[in-house]
């Protein structure tokens, strides 16, 4: 991973952002030596939320079966069948 301190980006921001794109390498910004953010192409981070609907999603139904929140495939069928029409 890239690691560019905060003065370089203020000062060379367009060619950081193209290496970006060139090479889809995250790029962590530090200030004061501490790390403070990441750059990241577009693409990757609209990924990394669809990654993590689908991981909230699972995460849901764990919960439902774990609470005992479930449906039978027949019983889920009833409830569904004014749509199912």
């Amino acid at each position: 991973m890239k690691i560019e301190i905060i003065t370089t980006l203020k000062r060379q921001a367009t060619k950081i952002l193209a290496e970006l794109h060139d090479s889809k390498e995250p790029v962590l910004i530090t200030e004061h030596g501490q790390p403070s953010a990441y750059l990241i192409d577009v693409d990757d981070y609209e990924l990394m939320q669809n990654r993590l609907l689908i991981l909230e999603g699972i995460a849901r139904g764990e919960t439902a079966i774990f609470e005992n929140r479930t449906y039978s495939q027949a019983d889920a069928k009833d409830k569904m069948s004014k749509w199912l029409k």
